[in-house]
């Protein structure tokens, strides 16, 4: 029996929702709900929606839709605690763009709630799902980097810049589950530093397909929540954080929404390799480049070695081959599981998402005392 979904947000990713609901096998669009008129005209004619489809305006249209059992969330950040929380108490499972709230105590409380109901909540961390991580987190498990240095990662792009989060809360939750994911380890301390610029007028009113006065329509309708801690300035377009991991591993991203040059990569140093993950190379994602900035030696107890030490300065760059999988699909199918057999999923469930949160929280924390380090609270 295909489970009926509701899909809140027509935009860039809520379209994205759509497509892989339509055409899974397990579930059944019911509802496309924006407050744009235009999007929703937009979403009918891309997909040649059935016209028992309903599509509306104001959520409330489908509080009591018959044959709804769950409801997708892709609307701005600071909607999604109202909305899940919403849904959660009418009985419906949640799938959440992430981040789930901008708080802790919200996220918490989600979790909670949805226990309580005993409802799925599922948040949507697309990148836990795609087969680079996968892969790059085998082979750290394997041990083929040898000792693991430090790493670093860069996410920039030029626009959409936000108006309800800072580029922090909208890039850094990736790159920080995939380090957590590869490491098997949660941050010990951690810190931020950030810059806000000068807008120019006219630039970054669109964000996810919903312009900067559907976006506040949106956040009147459902009385969105806020975030509690953010840069004195205003919201940061520039930030710089810093991960220290038990295991003394270091890690340093680099976020911007201002940055001609978009970037997606992830690297992890090693002492024998170094593994790159690079989305922007739709060819050659994931490489592992061999050999070490050591003394041949370190890492290799024969005779030879230990006589005669010498520096390697080889590299043997290895394409890695992946799985042919979209990681929204994985995404999808995986909350549809979720969602029959009513048990959570350990990579995306509320309660994973809370850890995330709590990052995110203690970053914002740091961004504003000037990048003080301190412990995730």
């Amino acid at each position: 029996m295909k489970i009926g979904i509701a899909v809140l947000g027509a935009g860039r990713w809520g379209v994205n929702l759509i497509r892989n609901f339509l055409k899974h096998p397990n579930s059944q669009v019911l509802a496309v709900v924006d407050p744009n008129l235009d999007s929703l005209a937009a979403v009918q004619k891309q997909f040649n929606l059935d016209a028992s489809v309903i599509l509306a305006a104001d959520w409330s249209q489908l509080q009591a839709l018959p044959g709804l059992e769950a409801v997708a969330i892709a609307t701005p950040a600071s909607t999604h605690y109202t909305l899940a929380a919403a849904a959660l108490k009418q009985g419906y499972h949640v799938l959440a763009e992430k981040p789930l709230a901008l708080n802790l105590t919200e996220a918490i409380e989600l979790c909670q709630l949805a226990e309580k109901q005993q409802r799925q909540l599922f948040v949507d961390h697309t990148y836990l799902f795609h087969p680079a991580v996968d892969r790059g987190q085998t082979i750290i498990q394997q041990h083929r980097l040898g000792k693991l240095r430090y790493g670093y990662a860069q996410r920039t792009h030029f626009e959409p810049v936000r108006h309800d989060v800072d580029a922090l809360w909208d890039l850094a939750v990736h790159d920080i589950a995939i380090f957590n994911t590869w490491l098997e380890q949660t941050p010990i301390q951690v810190s931020a530093i950030g810059t806000v610029f000068p807008k120019q007028e006219g630039r970054g009113k669109k964000e996810e397909g919903i312009n900067k006065e559907v976006a506040a329509e949106i956040q009147n309708q459902f009385a969105s929540s806020r975030m509690t801690a953010n840069h004195s300035e205003g919201l940061a377009d520039l930030v710089w954080v810093t991960l220290t991991y038990p295991d003394g591993f270091q890690a340093f991203i680099h976020l911007c929404w201002l940055n001609p040059d978009k970037q997606r990569r992830l690297t992890v140093v090693g002492s024998l390799g170094t593994l790159i993950f690079d989305e922007m190379s739709p060819e050659t994602p994931l490489i592992v480049q061999r050999g070490n900035s050591d003394w041949v030696g370190e890492e290799n107890n024969s005779f030879e070695s230990a006589i005669a030490p010498q520096p390697t300065g080889l590299r043997h760059r290895e394409v890695l081959n992946l799985e042919s999988a979209e990681p929204l699909q994985r995404v999808c199918d995986r909350f549809l599981n979720s969602v029959q057999t009513n048990t959570p999923c350990p990579t995306s469930s509320g309660s994973a998402s809370v850890e995330l949160i709590r990052i995110l929280s203690t970053l914002s924390k740091s961004l504003e005392l000037g990048g003080q380090p301190l412990i995730p609270f």
